[in-house]
């Protein structure tokens, strides 16, 4: 499926991860480790390694179970990325991790706290991409980022989260109509995942489309910005004012059981993706996720480019957690991610 792109968005052409130097990601905690506790925090910059592999390797060092070690978030494996980690010692010291660890993760802080890092603990990320053998207007490009920075992009989940030619849409599928039975606790968790964000970027692709993902409709359902509190209220002068100057967004419906908050035209719209996609929408609800709310826009914060040569742009900016930096490259054009090209495999 092509998601849609505004009516804003540039036309650049370029490659993306020719070096894992070219897309880094810097964690924003949202925690201050205490200095004492039962868990050893380890902030990590890691090239080339994905999150997960990452957390087993820090388990076997220890000499504990991989469910003793935790994160904040997954990060890319084609990236340098910094993040931090959680690793259950109560009463051990912890091992000189730098000894047995490859060159490519290193330990840049180490600090006790009294809790373990959990998913989401997360103030946002930084973002510093470089896109090589650009071709494309250069005006237009600045136009769009100068556009994306007064107003946001779409807020689309990444292509990495349905996986290659789309294949956890397709395992979802042949597991929701009973072809598979994925036994692997991160598989299912994987595949319902993706079901999701696919309705819900079908959801935000019809707004785009009719130019709506970034204005108040009634029916809609609002949320708070850099908050996941959402509710709905009758449209009125306020809230319109409120979306407009981006204390509130519209927001899309992440599937699952109950009814949806959305009402009038919005709501006839969400609902029908239980019969566009009847085989995603019934699993998610067999497996007992419920209607939850995702917002339609993104704003791109500090989002600072610079042309380093005449093909060669660098791009750094912030966002919230949840939050795709292949969002804001889709609004500046079509690139080719040199590591797809190698059979690589995202984080």
């Amino acid at each position: 499926m092509n998601f849609k792109r505004t009516g804003n968005a540039s036309c650049l052409t370029g490659n993306i991860r020719t070096t894992n130097k070219d897309f880094q990601v810097d964690e924003i905690p949202d925690f201050e480790p205490s200095g004492e506790g039962e868990h050893v925090c380890l902030k990590v910059r890691k090239s080339g390694q994905n999150t997960e592999w990452t957390g087993k390797q820090l388990a076997d060092i220890a000499g504990v179970s991989r469910r003793d070690v935790s994160y904040a978030g997954l990060k890319d494996r084609h990236a340098i990325t910094v993040q931090w980690f959680s690793v259950w010692l109560p009463g051990k010291e912890p091992p000189d991790w730098s000894a047995h660890l490859p060159e490519s993760i290193e330990i840049l802080e180490e600090v006790r706290h009294n809790r373990k890092v959990r998913i989401g603990t997360l103030k946002g990320n930084r973002f510093k991409l470089v896109i090589r053998e650009c071709i494309g207007d250069k005006s237009a490009v600045e136009k769009t980022l100068e556009t994306i920075r007064r107003q946001g992009v779409p807020n689309y989940f990444g292509a990495q989260r349905f996986g290659r030619d789309n294949h956890n849409i397709q395992r979802a599928t042949a597991w929701f109509s009973g072809e598979i039975k994925p036994k692997a606790r991160h598989q299912k968790s994987m595949y319902l995942s993706a079901a999701r964000s696919w309705l819900f970027n079908h959801c935000l692709s019809e707004r785009v489309s009719s130019n709506t993902w970034n204005i108040a409709l009634e029916g809609d359902v609002f949320q708070l910005d850099g908050s996941n509190s959402c509710f709905y209220e009758p449209l009125d002068e306020i809230l319109q004012q409120r979306v407009s100057s981006f204390d509130l967004h519209p927001s899309g419906p992440l599937w699952g059981l109950g009814e949806l908050a959305s009402q009038h035209e919005v709501r006839a719209q969400e609902s029908a993706l239980s019969s566009l996609f009847p085989v995603l929408s019934a699993g998610l609800e067999k497996h007992g996720l419920k209607q939850e709310r995702r917002a339609l826009r993104l704003m791109v914060n500090e989002l600072d480019y610079r042309w380093l040569s005449t093909d060669v742009l660098e791009l750094s900016f912030r966002l919230k957690p949840g939050a795709y930096a292949t969002s804001v490259l889709q609004e500046l054009g079509v690139f080719c991610d040199v590591n797809e090209l190698s059979q690589s495999t995202p984080d």
